[in-house]
């Protein structure tokens, strides 16, 4: 099944696709934008144009587990585009692609501009390779019922150690 990735960004958005048989997520590009009407409609468009049976946006978990302002803003547009497409919209737990996608970047000396340009695909692939692996060492599992429930506020002051 053809799969698109969506890393969510500010100024940036990248975009990632595997091939039918799950084996290779490779870059798509990179949508910059900052107007999220525009942002949904070049993904949606990005999901035609790559024949993409399923859309998985990058769910930006804290790494205590819960969810901030950003994860509201993924989990809204994440409902919108499915509002567009027809094909199943899902979010993935993207904790650590950033830090990944520049540790590969700094291993190739992507500097500057370039990784700027860059960094936002290559981290849209690492939550496609992420997701592909999951379902490769899940086949029996709906990746949603999988994926532990997310706790939806900051921990108090009280309860931090």
């Amino acid at each position: 099944m053809k799969i698109l990735a969506v890393d969510l960004g500010d100024a940036r958005t990248g975009l990632a696709c595997c091939d039918r048989g799950e084996l290779i997520a490779s870059p798509v590009g990179t949508i910059q934008e900052r107007r999220q009407e525009a942002i949904l409609e070049q993904v949606a468009a990005a999901a035609r144009e790559q024949k993409a049976e399923e859309i998985v946006v990058g769910h930006p978990v804290n790494m205590n587990g819960t969810l901030g302002p950003r994860s509201a803003l993924c989990r809204e547009f994440a409902q919108r585009l499915a509002g567009l497409v027809k094909v199943p919209v899902r979010l993935w737990d993207e904790r650590g692609t950033t830090v990944t996608a520049i540790g590969y970047l700094n291993q190739t000396n992507t500097r500057g501009k370039k990784r700027k340009a860059v960094v936002d695909t290559v981290a849209a692939t690492i939550i496609l390779e992420n997701y592909l692996a999951y379902r490769r060492n899940h086949p029996q599992d709906d990746p949603l019922e999988a994926v532990a429930p997310w706790v939806e506020e900051e921990p108090s002051k009280e309860e931090t150690p």
